[in-house]
C-alpha cells in the first residue's frame, strides 16, 4: 500500500479529517508505514527498553479495551495533577495540523493549557499535508531541531533508524521498566505502542497509541432496510450479490464504492511478508490471497455495482457519495463514523450507518491482521539535559491523562466556559471561540490509549465498542509485527508500481498475466535481495 494511503487511513481514523477536535480521539487504522519506517525493534531486547504497563483508571469503561467505551459521562472529572507538572521553562515544539492553523499568540486555548502545565509550550505548527518536508528539513539541520518534535511515521527518512539515536534522547533511562512509575499516565499506554518507538536499541519516542483496528465495511442500515436487504452478507461473493440488489444505475444508486481495501481484508492478504507451508518467505504480491483479492475486486467492478466516479478513480468524494445515498457500502476509518453522524443527523434523523461484522474468505474464521500500535510519536531533542527531559516527560504525562480527567477535557476541548460548555449529556459543546482556537496540537505530543464516549448519538458507543472488541478477537500479528526493518534506500520503492497495477487489474485494463510480469520484474529489481534480508532478520529474532 502507498504512503499516501497510510496518511489517509490515519486521518480517517482520527475523524473529522483532523480538522477539529469535537470528541474523544480514536485512532484506529494507521497501518501502513512509509518505506524504511515500519516501527519497532527486531530484537527481544526491545521489551527491556519500554515502560512497564500499569493502567491508572480514573473512570471505569462500560466496554473494556481495545474499545474502551463509555456509555455515560462521569458525574465529575478527576484532577490528575493537583499542581502544574512543569518547571516554568519554555519548550519549543513542532506539530502537524490537517486543518486551519490557529494563531498561537493571544490564543486562550494555548494560554490556558500552558498555565495548567506550568511550562510554556511554544508551538510551530505546519500543514500536515507537507509536514514530511518540514520534518526532513529540521532533522537535517540539527541547529533548527525543536526541543520536542512530532514525527509521522509515513514521512520518516529511509535511514531514520541509523540517525535517531544521534538526534533524539534515549528515554529508557527515565521510563523503562518500573522507572515509569513516576509517570502513571504514560504507564497506562499499551506496551505495543511503546515498542513501536524503539529504533536500533534506543527508545526515542512517546507514542500516540493506536488500537490497530482495520477500516470497517460500513453500510447504510437505514437504506438497506428501505430497499429490502434484510440479511447482511457473510462472504465476499454475498457482498457482490447484495451490491447488485441495491444498484439502480438509472436512479444514480450503486451498491458500493471501491472496496479494494476490504478485499485485502476479506482474503487475509498479509501486510508484507508471510511464511508458506514450507517455511519460505513469500511477499504479499506473491501470495494466493493477493490474487484472490484482485480477482474478487475485478468481479465486483465488472458487475457494475461500483459508483462510476469511484471507477474513474475519484476517491475524494467517497464519503459524500455514501452519506447522500449514492452508494450504500463504504470502506472507511472507524473515526469517520461519528463524523458522519454529526454531519447527517441534524437534517436526517433516520440516518444510520453501521459497520458490518468482519467478513472472511468463506473458509473458517476471518483473519484480522493487527495493525501497528502507533502511527505518530514525539521525540525529545538530544542534549537538553536531565532536568529538561524530566520536565518534558512530566508534561507528556499530563497530556496523556485519559478520559474522565479534567486534563483530558482541557487538552481536547479547551477551557470550560470559554471554549466549551457541557450539554445535557455532559458532552462538551464547543463555543464559537472554541471552534476557532481549539485544534489538535497537544495530542500529537502525547495521548492516552484510544477511548470512545460519544453518548450524544444513541446506541453509538455500544455498536462501536462491540464491533471493535469482536473484531479484536480475530487479531493475528503479522510476521514482522513490532519490528523496525530499514530497507536499503535503493530498494525502498521497487514495490510502488503495484499500486497502479492493482487499479488497472480490478478495472479490467490489465490481467493476472501482467501481475506475473510485474512480480518477475520486482524479483530482479531487488525483491529477492529483500527476501534474503528479511529472512536474516527473522532468523536473528527467532529464539534459539
Amino acid at each position: 500500500m502507498s504512503i499516501d494511503l497510510s496518511r489517509r487511513r490515519f486521518l480517517g481514523a482520527l475523524g473529522l479529517g483532523a480538522a477539529a477536535v469535537v470528541g474523544p480521539t480514536v485512532l484506529a487504522g494507521c497501518r501502513t508505514q512509509g518505506a524504511g519506517a515500519p516501527a519497532g525493534d527486531p530484537s527481544q531486547a526491545a521489551n527491556a527498553l519500554v515502560p512497564d504497563y500499569a493502567v491508572k483508571q480514573y473512570a471505569k469503561p462500560d466496554y473494556p479495551p481495545p474499545a474502551n467505551g463509555f456509555e455515560k459521562i462521569p458525574d465529575s472529572f478527576v484532577k490528575a495533577y493537583d499542581k502544574p507538572p512543569g518547571s516554568g521553562s519554555t519548550i519549543a515544539v513542532m506539530t502537524p495540523l490537517w486543518g486551519a492553523i490557529p494563531r498561537t499568540s493571544g490564543n486562550k486555548y494555548f494560554d490556558g493549557l500552558n498555565a495548567r502545565i506550568g511550562s510554556t509550550l511554544k508551538f510551530s505548527i505546519s500543514d500536515g499535508n507537507t509536514y514530511g518536508d518540514k520534518m526532513a528539513t529540521v532533522m537535517a539541520s540539527k541547529k533548527d531541531l525543536p526541543d520536542w518534535l512530532c514525527l509521522t511515521t509515513w514521512n520518516l527518512p529511509a535511514r531514520f533508524s541509523d540517525t535517531a539515536a544521534d538526534l533524539f534522547e534515549d528515554l529508557s533511562p527515565y521510563i523503562a521498566g518500573d522507572k515509569v512509575k513516576d509517570y502513571p499516565n504514560l504507564a497506562s499506554v499499551p506496551t505495543d505502542s511503546w515498542r513501536y518507538c524503539v529504533y536500533n536499541g534506543t527508545l526515542v519516542g512517546i507514542p500516540m497509541p493506536d488500537a490497530g483496528i482495520p477500516n470497517p465495511l460500513f453500510y447504510r442500515a437505514d437504506l438497506f432496510k428501505k430497499y429490502g436487504v434484510t440479511q447482511l452478507p457473510t462472504t465476499p461473493d454475498e457482498v457482490i450479490e447484495v451490491a447488485k440488489q441495491l444498484t439502480d444505475a438509472k436512479a444514480g444508486r450503486y451498491g458500493c464504492d471501491d472496496l479494494w481495501n476490504q478485499a485485502v481484508n476479506f482474503f487475509h492478504v498479509p501486510p508484507k511478508w508471510q511464511k508458506d507451508d514450507s517455511g519460505n518467505l513469500v511477499h504479499r504480491v506473491e501470495t494466493q490471497e493477493y490474487r484472490q483479492a484482485l480477482e474478487w475486486t475485478a468481479k465486483l467492478f465488472k458487475a457494475g455495482v461500483v459508483h462510476p466516479d469511484a471507477v474513474a478513480g475519484n476517491g475524494g468524494d467517497a464519503k459524500q457519495r455514501f452519506e447522500s445515498g449514492k452508494t450504500l457500502m463504504l470502506s472507511d476509518g472507524i473515526g469517520g463514523w461519528a463524523e458522519a453522524l454529526q454531519r447527517q443527523l441534524p437534517s436526517n434523523p433516520d440516518y444510520s450507518q453501521l459497520p458490518m461484522p468482519v467478513i472472511g474468505n468463506g473458509s473458517g474464521d476471518p483473519v484480522v491482521w493487527k495493525g501497528p500500535a502507533m502511527g505518530i510519536f514525539s521525540a525529545i531533542k538530544k542534549g537538553l539535559g536531565e532536568a529538561k527531559v524530566k520536565e518534558i516527560l512530566k508534561v507528556a504525562d499530563f497530556l496523556a491523562a485519559p478520559f474522565g480527567t479534567e486534563e483530558y477535557n482541557l487538552v481536547n476541548y479547551g477551557v470550560e466556559g470559554t471554549h466549551y460548555t457541557l450539554d445535557e449529556n455532559r458532552m462538551p459543546k464547543l463555543t464559537d471561540l472554541g471552534a476557532a482556537e481549539v485544534q489538535p496540537t497537544y495530542i500529537f505530543l502525547a495521548s492516552p490509549a484510544p477511548s470512545v464516549a460519544k453518548v450524544q448519538y444513541p446506541g453509538y458507543v455500544k455498536a462501536y465498542s462491540e464491533w471493535v472488541n469482536t473484531t479484536a478477537t480475530f487479531f493475528k500479528e503479522p510476521l514482522f509485527y513490532g519490528m523496525n526493518i530499514t530497507e536499503p534506500t535503493r530498494l525502498a520503492s521497487i514495490g510502488a508500481p503495484f499500486a497502479d497495477l492493482e487499479k488497472d487489474i480490478v478495472r479490467g485494463r490489465k490481467t493476472m498475466a501482467d501481475l506475473d510480469k510485474a512480480i518477475a520484474t520486482w524479483k530482479k529489481a531487488g525483491g529477492e535481495e529483500l527476501r534474503t534480508m528479511y529472512k536474516k532478520v527473522l532468523d536473528e529474532a527467532t529464539p534459539k
